[in-house]
């Protein structure tokens, strides 16, 4: 069994930077990702409001975090899958889909997957013109009729994305105003994208692959059918819950409850990013690097307990 001081889950932005301060901290610290290194921000198409990068891609910010995480020692393994964890006493374990090893803490920041709207067709379709990340997916889109479902900034700068080589694109949002930053929405406006609002997706049809869209507009709801080949959802991020409730972590709501050390309910745990949760938390990808850098330090103190803590 292999021996670390602090074992991170998940390589997403939130732990690339707790990875990045633990081994700073001189921590020997493990990164353990089902997937790959950098999380779902690789699938932003433009990310314009981190600090030092006016602009940049999703891709290029999630290669540069794992690269400088790997850059100073941290030892990050991708497609190894934590398939259970024993979270109690001094020494914690953690077994995955190739072995098993131990810490002295963990960092919880497995993030989250995209929503679903939960719709008729939308699993059938998947992959077959329904996507989620829309980035992977562009050279579908080229002169297709594209629908984009959500009225947040990745909904709105994927429409404006998926604009630049698509046919027609139509945003779909359920209120009657989008909650974009207002640049953004400004963009939309400028543009010849359509949008339909007070909408919901009733159902997503089609023979083998996407042909038209079921829509419920307004009050009273009335039904119409747009005729699309692609519809990209994006309608927000939820955490993975699946161990969650396994590890007998205390949550709050759908998320791991933290306090302002990003402390769990369990003594060693800590969390941070899309994980986790505390009163007033904002979903950003600088939040999710500060949330780790705290998780880092606090398990730094848990572990070495320095004079000064």
């Amino acid at each position: 069994m292999e021996n670390w001081d602090v074992i991170i889950i998940g390589a997403g932005s939130a732990g690339c930077a707790a990875a990045i301060y633990a081994v700073r901290s001189g921590l020997k610290t493990l990164v353990l990702d089902e997937k790959f290194a950098g999380g779902n921000i690789a699938d932003a198409p433009i990310i314009v409001n981190y600090p030092g990068f006016p602009s940049i891609s999703g891709t290029e910010l999630a290669q540069k975090m794992s690269d400088h995480a790997r850059g100073l020692g941290a030892n990050i393994h991708d497609v190894e899958a934590v398939t259970a964890m024993e979270l109690g006493g001094e020494t914690k374990t953690v077994t995955t889909t190739a072995t098993t090893y131990s810490a002295k803490a963990i960092i919880i920041a497995t993030g989250s997957h995209y929503k679903e709207v939960g719709t008729k067709g939308e699993k059938e379709f998947r992959g077959r013109g329904v996507s989620y990340c829309g980035v992977c997916d562009g050279p579908f889109f080229r002169k297709k009729n594209v629908a984009v479902v959500g009225g947040g900034n990745s909904a709105l700068e994927m429409a404006l994305l998926v604009n630049d080589v698509a046919k027609t694109t139509m945003i779909v949002h359920r209120r009657d105003c989008f909650r974009a930053d207002e640049c953004v929405v400004e963009r939309i406006k400028e543009s010849e994208i359509d949008t339909v609002l007070n909408a919901s997706v009733k159902e997503i049809r089609g023979s083998g692959k996407v042909e038209s869209i079921v829509l419920t507009v307004g009050e009273p709801p009335s039904e119409i059918v747009i005729d699309v080949d692609a519809v990209v959802i994006k309608i927000g991020m939820t955490p993975e819950l699946e161990f969650l409730h396994k590890w007998g972590l205390e949550l709050e709501g759908t998320q791991i409850k933290v306090n302002t050390q990003m402390m769990t309910s369990r003594k060693g745990v800590f969390s941070c990013g899309d994980a986790c949760s505390y009163p007033g938390k904002y979903k950003q990808i600088v939040t999710a690097s500060g949330e780790a850098a705290t998780a880092a330090n606090s398990a730094y103190k848990y572990i070495k307990k320095p004079y000064w803590a």
